[in-house]
């Protein structure tokens, strides 16, 4: 079974620290997903890239429902997710790692829940905790060991897209207690909530948004800083799966009815 999974964002797109890679193409009711699962120290490890491998899928196109139930059919318990994001926070700066803890979220088209009615009824799922503690220590702890610079806690805007965000939105987000913003963040920590996945995302941040960095947002310069960290980012995942317990001690598993197969 395949307990583990990396959902590898913008400028993560090789799974690199997984030996013996497989493909296997999972059906689900939204569609079918192509996920490389290889093994890493003797566990196990899915990888999907969220993007697709050359990024051809921008973010409001992404079919998040399709990956997390993929994921979910494998067998996967754990997700450990990257995202590029811009910081609100001048004490999150660029090449900081942040483990989000919150969430807000303004996409707006995006289907967003796997209970849509029907024979399942209307379910309501508690969102208090939106991503797993247990998970998120464990990768402050492996960051902290590597001399990282974490931020254990953030707030995490989720934008529509694939345009970045005006100056005014920036302040707009900043007054709300947003700490970084992205495009991809939202539904897919509520789609592995409700399946019962335990969901950390690792942030890197990439520049400051719009109305506090100096110069224009491109997207190359996102790519650049993601590719310049990309050895971090796997020393600090390759550590995070080391020293994950056996056995999960959190309650995410139970804070949802589960998606049934």
């Amino acid at each position: 079974m395949v307990r583990y999974a990396l959902i590898g964002g913008t400028g993560v797109y090789d799974p690199a620290i997984l030996t013996g890679l497989r493909e296997e193409q999972v059906s689900t009711p939204y569609g079918d997903v192509r996920v490389k699962v290889g093994t890493y120290r003797g566990k196990e490890v899915a990888f999907l890239a969220r993007h697709g491998e050359k990024h051809s899928v921008p973010p409001h196109r992404i079919n998040y429902r399709a990956n997390i139930w993929a994921l979910k059919r494998l067998g996967v318990e754990r997700i450990i997710a990257t995202t590029a994001v811009g910081s609100l926070n001048l004490d999150m700066r660029p090449g900081d790692f942040v483990f989000c803890d919150q969430f807000l979220d303004f996409t707006k088209g995006r289907p967003s829940t796997f209970f849509e009615g029907g024979p399942e009824g209307v379910v309501h799922v508690d969102f208090t905790e939106p991503y797993c503690p247990e998970l998120r220590g464990v990768l402050a702890e492996a960051a902290k060991t590597l001399g990282l610079g974490f931020h254990r806690e953030g707030t995490y805007v989720c934008t529509e897209g694939p345009r970045f965000e005006t100056p005014a939105e920036i302040k707009a987000y900043q007054r709300l207690g947003g700490d970084v913003v992205g495009m991809t963040g939202v539904p897919e920590v509520v789609l592995a909530h409700e399946a019962g996945i335990c969901y950390s995302t690792v942030s890197m941040v990439t520049n400051f948004a719009a109305g506090i960095s100096p110069q224009p947002l491109t997207h190359e310069e996102v790519l650049e800083v993601m590719a310049q960290n990309a050895e971090r980012l796997r020393r600090l995942a390759m550590l995070a799966l080391d020293n994950l317990p056996e056995e999960r001690g959190c309650r995410c598993a139970h804070a949802s009815p589960g998606i049934r197969m």
